[in-house]
């Protein structure tokens, strides 16, 4: 290493003399400068998710102001220009003179980092806002933004264009409404390069999510694109949740558990529901904002949970003196819960909030779910029943797969155990150059191991249709051969031993043949992937191939390969354009194969009629191949989808189908 040297078993750092640096080289970024330098640091990205923040910047204010009760709606308009328009029916943000900066209230939230009613000043004793940026970040990041705010009749305005002021505060006049705050803005494409275009859908999950978080709230959104609209509200708050959570499933009970109650300065509100299924469904809020990665509150509600259950369980004697103890795995299987909690000083991990912190939290949840569910159970012994067979289950279900799983499952990438006998594996040791191809059928095994690259390309073939696991349990998964093959070699493991280090592909790609059955053989491995592997999905490995769905020829050595049937249809009039731009003579009355110089248009059946070289060419060789990256948008959507498509309801799964076959793009994996 240069400017090092060795002594003895230390190291001597030879330190640079250059006097250069100086105040100089120091950049001081003013106003919301910083934004747009580093605007990763503050919306987590510029691309699709980061635009997509910037809604819930704003909208979360207005939520803020109906969790404080000052707020009864708030509407949403996804503009035709481009832009949004997110109003409620507050306090509105205070329009008087900062005693600070000297300029008006509004104006300095909107361009002053760190400037809200957030920081305990008694603007909120509850908010989804953490570090008071939240506003003029979106500032910072749009071209346009346009502020009104109504109080008490009168109507105030500012303009500002990439978060500098582009037309004064001032006094407009009067107006129908009372109180209120009226955001518009544009997204800068400069920033965002990716896309600027907000999504419809995802507007919609995201305001259904606060109207059930927000008991008695209204919310709105309408898209002026194309005329689409929809409203939310839902007096049942949380418990309209965990039942739509739920809906297409077999519940234990109909009736759900809820319980709100006040904790010193906090307030705790749960919600409880078991089905029939064997996956848990938990999705803790504090402060109506989603922490995906749990926290303290998810912490207090597992320990409460299992303690009660086993305590009832004891007590009743549904669980005898010789057995063990349920494990939290046991008593969640099936489990469906929203977790709120509502707290004045929440401590979020970052400013994306994925995690809540506050170590008290987790004593609150512990002391309202063990007080409140203890009587549930007490009060309602047959529901009580149910949950505890259900958990009983579980337990030896999970014994009998525990049992297999030691025999079967491979749980490192060195521990000495085989790899599945079909697998023709590749040369490469490195995760992130190797890429598994999981294969339909032998016939399409065998073209693909003769035409891979062996280097980086392993093989899988899967014989017949792959468990449907949403039916089954870990135990029953680890008798099927081709779900134990496909454990085998991706080397994570599953279940409570599940690690995503040992993935030993950083792409797994399915590719099965462009008919029903392919389709229906990808689904189950994607079920199996997303139920049980989900980190791998979220980790951006997993990829669908498209395989050419017909081989035009013309001659005995021109090709050309097509996707879908406007793609061949394409590729024929632009043969037919080419020759009649180079003097042929083209005859309208031939057929259209004749027209463009074709001999022949074969439409593949299966992967198993390509030969090696055709497979290679078309879906395996990284320079031609069309992969489509499988991604899970909002998980809650996914299991909903898995629900219909792989559940036991076929009412449901039949009317999914038919409302939806003609609207499938292959081309839009993402769930």
């Amino acid at each position: 290493m240069a400017g090092m040297r060795g002594k003895g078993n230390s190291i001597v750092v030879k330190q640079k003399t250059d006097n250069s640096y100086d105040g100089s080289q120091i950049q001081v970024l003013e106003g919301l400068e910083p934004v747009r330098k580093r605007p990763g640091m503050y919306i987590g990205s510029t691309g699709f998710d980061g635009v997509h923040h910037l809604i819930k910047e704003i909208a979360d204010n207005s939520i803020d102001e109906a969790i404080a009760g000052y707020a009864t709606r708030v509407d949403v308009v996804i503009l035709a220009d481009g832009g949004i328009t997110i109003s409620d029916d507050g306090r509105g943000i205070p329009i008087d003179k900062h005693p600070k900066t000297g300029l008006s209230t509004l104006e300095t939230v909107l361009t002053v980092l760190h400037a809200g009613g957030k920081f305990g000043g008694g603007g909120y004793k509850v908010s989804s806002g953490l570090h008071g940026v939240g506003s003029s970040v979106v500032n910072a990041l749009s071209t346009l933004m346009i502020a009104e705010v109504v109080k008490n009749g009168e109507l105030y305005r500012i303009e500002f264009e990439r978060g500098g002021t582009k037309v004064p505060f001032k006094k407009v006049g009067k107006t129908d409404r009372i109180n209120g705050t009226t955001i518009t803005f544009y997204p800068d494409p400069t920033i965002f390069k990716e896309t600027v275009e907000f999504d419809y859908k995802w507007v919609v999950d995201y305001l259904r999510h606060q109207a059930y978080l927000t008991k008695g709230i209204y919310v709105a959104v309408r898209d002026e694109r194309t005329s689409e609209r929809a409203a939310f509200y839902f007096e049942g708050g949380i418990q309209s949740y965990v039942k739509h959570l739920n809906i297409g499933k077999e519940v234990l009970s109909d009736e759900v558990f809820y319980v709100e109650k006040q904790v010193e300065d906090s307030m705790v509100e749960v919600a409880v529901q078991y089905n029939e299924t064997f996956v848990e469904m938990v999705k803790p809020f504090a402060n109506n904002v989603l922490t995906p990665d749990g926290g303290t509150h998810l912490i207090g509600f597992r320990s409460a949970m299992t303690r009660v259950i086993n305590e009832y369980a004891r007590k009743s004697g549904l669980l005898k003196e010789k057995e063990d103890n349920l494990s939290g795995d046991d008593i969640r299987e099936g489990l469906t819960a929203i977790i709120l909690v509502k707290l004045p000083d929440p401590q979020f991990e970052g400013q994306t909030k994925n995690k809540l912190g506050n170590p008290e939290v987790r004593r609150y949840v512990e002391q309202v779910m063990t007080e409140y569910f203890a009587y549930y159970l007490d009060e309602n012994p047959a529901i009580a029943k149910k949950i505890i067979g259900k958990s009983l289950l579980a337990a030896r279900a999970r014994q009998a797969a525990r049992a297999a799983r030691d025999n079967v499952i491979r749980k490192g990438a060195l521990d000495g155990l085989s790899l599945p006998g079909k697998l023709a594996d590749c040369s490469s040791k490195d995760p992130s150059a190797s890429e598994i191809y999981i294969v339909e059928g032998d016939s399409a095994g065998g073209s693909a191991k003769s035409g891979r690259d062996s280097k980086t390309q392993a093989i899988l073939p899967l014989r017949g249709k792959v468990l449907n696991v949403e039916r089954a349990r870990l135990d029953r998964m680890l008798a099927n051969n081709e779900i134990v093959s496909l454990i085998k070699a991706l080397g994570v493991g599953i279940g409570d031993q599940f690690d995503i280090n040992g993935l030993r592909y950083h792409r797994i790609i399915i590719m099965t043949d462009a008919d029903v059955d392919g389709s229906h053989i990808s689904t189950l491995l994607l079920t199996f992937l997303f139920r049980y592997m989900k980190e791998v999905v979220d980790g951006g490995h997993v990829y669908m191939a498209k395989p050419p769905l017909f081989l035009l020829k013309a001659g005995g050595t021109k090709r050309w390969y097509a996707y879908s049937d406007e793609e061949r249809d394409e590729k024929i009039q632009e043969l037919i354009a080419a020759r009649r731009a180079a003097g042929t003579t083209i005859n309208p009355e031939d057929s259209l194969l004749k027209q463009a110089g074709l001999t022949d248009v074969q439409r593949y059946k299966g992967l198993g009629e390509m030969d090696a070289d055709q497979l290679w060419e078309t879906t395996m060789n990284p320079e031609n191949r069309v992969l489509v990256q499988v991604k899970v948008q909002d998980a809650e959507r996914a299991d909903a989808i898995f629900t219909k498509l792989m559940g036991d309801e076929v009412s449901l799964r039949k009317s999914f189908i038919q409302s939806r076959a003609k609207d499938v793009n292959v081309e839009e994996l993402d769930i």
